[in-house]
């Protein structure tokens, strides 16, 4: 007779090919909040700051403060759906596992009230989402007939103009227009008060280009047209300080050079730039509204220094 082999000895290996897998996930799981941990604690304050505010910038308008909250509640809802939905697959994939090599799953053809779940359920998310992006929409958009100042914003290949029109906060010599314009590779600088109702009025004489400040949250089309057609929205800064915006639609071979400073200020900063631009000869007639190159438009003073700080 050959020789018998004990039934716990038998049972032995099996047990430990089951362990082995689970051993193998735990250690992977391990590894990864390992690695999560490191990563986020490297993390600098700046880094720290951009993943609690879920990579948006810090909003420095009435109008970002309305969009950002938009935004980090869709952030919360889209996690709290992937955790149920990731939930459900985890607990399927455990309590429906296979748990020998010759059992074979109980095979579903449909589940009625699942289906109607997950079929009316995304529906009422999507209805969810619509109403608070468009109540969101309506606020951001919201428009005061007399807005403190209004500038009318020219983007051109490849740079920007940016007119003061007289009228609000802004007093000229026989209601005249400040203006300040920038080159390719000198960007110009947008100064606008704090805590005042601003209005961008979005014209350009070539192709389409979008204008855009990151603190703003927002950003607009600048179309060729009619001056009747042009895009305009308002903003209220209120937080001072110094941002960047750019062009955000690829409009030709030095796209890249489109880009302008932002200087947020007091009141009386403001004041003192558009005595500073009208000191300079910065004042034109009309808005400058574009020409074959920024220093081509019509009423751009020679002697004026431009404005591009």
């Amino acid at each position: 007779m050959g020789r018998q082999v004990p039934a716990a000895s038998a049972a032995t290996p099996r047990r430990t090919q089951r362990r082995t897998p689970v051993l193998a996930r735990r250690a992977g799981v391990a590894l990864v909040g390992a690695i999560l941990l490191v990563s986020l604690t490297g993390c600098s304050s700046k880094d720290r700051h951009e993943w609690a505010n879920l990579a948006m910038p810090d909003p420095a308008t009435a109008q970002g403060e309305h969009i950002f909250l938009l935004w980090r509640w869709a952030w919360i809802a889209a996690l709290a759906t992937g955790a149920v939905v990731w939930g459900l697959i985890f607990y399927a994939a455990w309590r429906f596992r296979r748990r020998s090599d010759d059992e074979v799953p109980i095979q579903t053809r449909y589940n009625l009230p699942l289906e109607i779940f997950y079929t009316i359920a995304p529906i009422i998310m999507v209805v969810v989402f619509f109403v608070h992006t468009e109540r969101t929409q309506n606020l951001v958009r919201e428009e005061v007939p007399n807005p403190d100042v209004t500038i009318y914003v020219v983007g051109q290949q490849w740079t920007w103009t940016f007119n003061y029109l007289p009228g609000g906060e802004i007093n000229t010599p026989d209601q005249q227009v400040l203006y300040s314009v920038g080159q390719a590779g000198n960007p110009p600088t947008l100064v606008i008060p704090v805590d005042k109702t601003v209005e961008f009025k979005l014209h350009s004489p070539d192709v389409v280009h979008d204008f855009g400040v990151p603190g703003f949250l927002e950003k607009e089309d600048v179309i060729p047209g009619p001056q009747s057609q042009d895009n305009h929205f308002q903003v209220e800064p209120t937080v001072i300080g110094d941002y960047r915006g750019k062009c955000y639609e690829l409009c030709g071979v030095y796209h890249s050079r489109m880009l302008f400073n932002v200087k947020i200020v007091s009141d009386a900063d403001f004041q003192s730039y558009l005595q500073q631009l009208q000191a300079q000869g910065n004042v034109a007639k009309q808005p400058l509204l574009g020409g074959i190159t920024s220093q081509t438009q019509a009423g751009l003073q020679s002697g004026s220094e431009g404005g591009s700080e």
